[in-house]
């Protein structure tokens, strides 16, 4: 194994430390990604208004529907490359590596088309206000015209993170995000290209960060080296790949349709509520940035070291991880109660989209330890093989109560913090059947009882 192999091998070493530095890149890099988005959205209120706004923030729980299920299958590809990474077996490393590109090369076409058919009719069943449909329409299908370089981006992303290097994806951000912020400034403020522009600068930015990831797999000399060549389907692969991909794919869509029914109802209070929602949904993203990325990191540093039997550093790094998160995530939490008006009022000054956007954000922001909790076992679950645990737990309480509960209650409570506090009350319910089951279940040992049980 070369230097650069060894330096990303998460199986030795100190295990705080092998945890951070991976984690630190993928947060950095989340921060840039973030920081586009919320350039993005800036651009588009402070010079096209709040409509514009509008049609941009309601894109989120549609992105996630139809991108989502993609994203949970590649983790279960991520965590195939990992444990053979971790068990140093660089031959079936190379045959998932390669079989995951050839998959995200089909899915990618396919989403282009549903995105870009069904996007008005996803975008009505929302209630999406007349007066934002139109615009929203149109960033969409620029969106969806473009999803292939960010699928590709992604695969790209996940072999790096697969194998312990998270340094590469966070270059490749910067550069895109520098990119998207140009473009942005140029084709909206400039050109004047309207929503139009928005959404081109999105997809060109994308694109860069794709061909630049790619481009450095196929020049790399380590196991992770991808050749255009080798690129097919190895159905033994994917099957893996799909054993642990689905059940997170479905989960994320299972999570997305119950968040399209919850801003469905955000919907009803019209388009300022839409407009500040939208930016706290902006300003959320700066509380997901230490969630995605220890979830992330615990999904590689389990995958690797159950890879390589490593049990007990498996679990002292879980535990490690999860204490990171939680206290990480509440600080930005308490960090975005206190300053939610100067920072909703960044992407519109007009008072009842500030108010709504506060609204939400002191009804949710201190909770944040409970969503870091569940997002933490979850990836932990998911390098151990289980990815089944978190599908069930997230589609009982993030969907199916869920809805129910903004159903029911709105009914009888029709105001919109009543809408709000959907999120901290599922959250609670899922830390606690995770801390359960991590507590109670043999998790460790679940790839040994598989392989026995197919002997």
């Amino acid at each position: 194994m070369n230097q650069t192999d060894n330096r990303n091998d998460m199986t030795i070493g100190p295990i705080w430390k092998k945890i951070i530095l991976f984690a630190l890149p993928i947060m950095w890099g989340n921060l840039f990604q973030q920081l586009y988005n919320v350039i993005d959205s800036l651009i588009v209120g402070n010079f096209l208004g709040k409509d514009a706004l509008a049609a941009v923030s309601s894109s989120g729980s549609i992105i996630f529907l139809l991108v989502g299920l993609f994203s949970g299958i590649f983790i279960g590809a991520g965590v195939v490359i990992s444990r053979f990474f971790g068990a140093k077996d660089y031959k079936n490393m190379q045959l998932a590596i390669h079989t995951s590109i050839a998959f995200a090369l089909i899915f990618g076409v396919i989403l282009t088309f549903v995105g870009i058919l069904f996007i008005p009719t996803l975008l009505r069943w929302m209630d999406t206000p007349e007066s934002v449909l139109p615009n929203s329409i149109l960033y969409f299908r620029i969106y969806f015209g473009g999803v292939l370089s960010m699928i590709l981006y992604n695969t790209a992303s996940g072999i790096f993170q697969a194998v312990g290097d998270s340094k590469h994806p966070l270059y490749y951000l910067i550069v895109s995000s520098i990119t998207n912020v140009v473009l942005d400034l140029l084709f909206v403020a400039v050109f004047d290209f309207g929503i139009a522009g928005a959404g081109l600068a999105t997809v060109i930015s994308q694109a860069v960060s794709a061909i630049l990831g790619f481009s450095h797999l196929m020049k790399t000399d380590g196991p992770s080296r991808v050749y255009l060549s080798k690129i097919k389907i190895t159905p033994i692969m994917l099957k893996q790949i799909l054993t642990l991909g689905i059940p997170s794919g479905l989960q994320n869509s299972i999570i997305s349709i119950a968040n399209i029914v919850v801003q469905s109802n955000i919907n009803a209070f019209g388009a300022m509520a839409v407009a500040g929602c939208g930016a706290y949904s902006k300003v959320e993203g700066f509380g997901f940035l230490p969630i995605t990325s220890f979830a992330l990191s615990m999904t590689t540093f389990i995958g690797q070291n159950l890879g390589a039997k490593e049990y007990e550093r498996a679990k002292k790094g879980s535990v490690f991880g999860i204490f990171a998160t939680i206290i990480l995530a509440e600080i930005v939490g308490i960090l975005i109660y206190i300053f939610s008006p100067l920072l909703i009022s960044g992407f519109s000054q007009v008072p009842e989209v500030i108010a709504y956007g506060t609204l939400q954000a002191r009804t949710v922001t201190l909770f944040y330890f409970l969503l870091a909790f569940t997002h933490c076992i979850a990836g932990i679950l998911r390098g151990a093989g289980r990815s089944i645990i978190p599908m069930i737990v997230m589609f009982v309480c993030w969907c199916a109560i869920r809805i129910t509960y903004v159903t029911v209650i709105t009914h009888f409570v029709p105001g919109i913090q009543v809408v709000f506090w959907a999120y901290p009350f599922t959250w609670s319910l899922s830390s606690i059947c995770f801390l359960i089951y991590y507590l109670k279940a043999d998790w460790l040992h679940y790839y040994d009882r598989k392989a026995q049980s197919q002997q």
